[in-house]
């Protein structure tokens, strides 16, 4: 079958290289002009590293291992620390793999038969599902068109693929009220030290370190905004007047870090909750389906077991694809409905709401066995 993915992030790159591998003819499109990545460590969890190891990819994953959350601290405003993370909040076995987004999108990059090829600098404008021949006519932007016989949207929690065929995402996303930024500190970088956060009420900044460079991160709540997604300035000035009034530990530093950073990233923690990831032959995969919000640590795991469950379905099926979905979100439903149910009880720890929440939150982790430094 000719299918065409749009995104390459790593739900995309799962996608193109499972369905790759099984003798499909794959094209990827990205907006972006390069892989993007940027971001803070990811976790591969449960069922998720049976996947990474019939990709034949563990061996290899296993080896950009890095154990972050383990170095991961509360400090006070003169960078004290005042407790840890526990690790039964941030890991559900030992198995579990954390590694750097980076590491995972290389990796799968690299794995990409020749049958799946990256198409940079482009995407989806419009499509038309049921021409004359059963397949799907794509308009891009950059004027091309094409003609496949399925369209899978892994084009993230704002998707465009999902906006065509299903409708405004205001319709299905569920805001959770926090939102989320990163910028590259290279002023911070060395290769070890702990990392540390720090609290205001609602408000989070800290740093991480990882592979001799470090990032500024921030969280604050906060109810919808309106944004463009493409404008770098306007999230950098929702940002900054998040932390207006507050100068206290290294949070002024952190901004300015923020403010210089060109691949600066934000995104707010929210779900897409949709009764149904596909309609006709066009079919959702990873957040552009059912974003679990980055607060449950279980997106990139739903992204790889998304990408196997709907290829090994196609095969079982014979490319029969309104079967093979509905199998497909069948297989997946319950890790999404699971990953999804667990978000809450993270928010509240990483982001008391004012100063008493944040004093009793430490006096918690100082009690013996439950995190303290």
């Amino acid at each position: 079958m000719h299918i065409l993915v749009s995104g390459a992030g790593i739900a995309g790159l799962a996608c193109a290289l499972e369905l790759g591998t099984r003798g499909h003819d794959v094209t990827v499109v990205e907006y972006a002009r390069h892989l993007r990545l940027t971001g803070t460590p990811i976790d591969i969890r449960g069922d998720a590293i049976e996947t990474a190891d019939r990709m034949g990819l563990l061996t290899k994953i296993q080896k950009q291992r890095v154990r972050m959350s383990e170095l991961t601290q509360f400090v006070d405003s003169g960078g004290e620390p005042v407790a840890r993370i526990p690790m039964a909040e941030i890991s559900d076995s030992d198995d579990d793999i954390e590694l750097l987004r980076e590491d995972l999108v290389r990796i799968l990059a690299d794995a990409l038969p020749d049958s799946a090829a990256i198409r940079f600098g482009d995407s989806i404008e419009t499509l038309t599902d049921g021409g004359g021949d059963g397949r799907v006519d794509v308009r891009f932007t950059s004027g091309r068109t094409g003609r496949y016989d399925l369209v899978l949207g892994t084009d993230g929690q704002h998707s465009a693929v999902r906006r065509l065929v299903f409708g405004p995402e205001e319709d299905y996303l569920r805001h959770l009220g926090v939102y989320f930024a990163l910028a590259d500190h290279p002023g911070e970088a060395r290769s070890e030290g702990t990392n540390s956060i720090y609290n205001v009420p609602g408000r989070m900044a800290g740093i991480f370190r990882y592979n001799g460079k470090a990032v500024a991160v921030f969280q604050f709540r906060s109810e919808p905004i309106d944004y463009d997604h493409h404008d770098l300035d306007a999230q950098k000035k929702i940002l900054i007047d998040a932390f207006e009034g507050y100068r206290s530990w290294r949070i002024p530093e952190l901004l300015d870090a923020a403010r210089a950073d060109p691949g600066f990233f934000f995104t707010s923690a929210s779900q897409i909750h949709l009764p149904s990831w596909h309609r006709g032959r066009v079919a959702l995969v990873g957040d552009a389906g059912y974003c679990p919000a980055f607060l449950s640590g279980r997106g990139t795991s739903l992204a790889l077991t998304g990408a196997r469950f709907l290829a090994e379905e196609l095969e079982r099926c014979g490319n029969d694809h309104t079967a093979a979905f509905a199998r497909y979100e069948a297989r997946q439903r319950p890790y999404v409905t699971f990953a999804q149910d667990r978000v809450y009880s993270g928010r509240d720890r990483i982001l008391p709401a004012t100063w008493a929440a944040i004093a009793a939150r430490n006096k918690a982790l100082q009690a013996p066995g439950a995190g303290a430094p």
